[in-house]
């Protein structure tokens, strides 16, 4: 019996991204991004309720570089998958499905997260 070297079945090795898998997987690792976020808002709550010595500690922790940068990730996929939710209540209507117009409302959920959260760290 031979013996052959290609797979059995496809691989992602196989096929380069495509820009919808890439919108549903980015989706699904904001929501996840958001609930580890908002450990960080409860953090910051409770230590403002528990007094001023824990909440200038915690101001201390959340005022540095790295939890700015974070904080500003956070805040990308807060308008990121708030604006591909209001994507996906679109398509609940049975309207976007054709590929022009999915890549297209994929290209404006990115460009609308993006000037979002610019937006928000400016004014803020």
């Amino acid at each position: 019996m031979p013996t052959d070297n290609r797979p059995l079945s496809p691989h992602l090795q196989v096929y380069r991204p495509q820009l919808t898998a890439v919108l549903s997987i980015t989706h699904r690792l904001t929501g996840v991004a958001l609930a580890v976020g908002t450990l960080v808002l409860v953090y910051w709550l409770v230590a403002a309720a528990d007094g001023a010595d824990s909440y200038r500690a915690a101001q201390a922790v959340l005022d540095s570089w790295l939890v700015k940068l974070l904080l500003f990730g956070w805040t990308f996929a807060l308008y990121y998958h708030l604006a591909n939710g209001l994507r996906h209540l679109y398509w609940d209507t049975g309207n976007g499905f054709d590929l022009e117009t999915v890549y297209l409302s994929g290209k404006i959920v990115v460009g609308m997260a993006a000037i979002l959260t610019v937006l928000t760290w400016i004014i803020a």
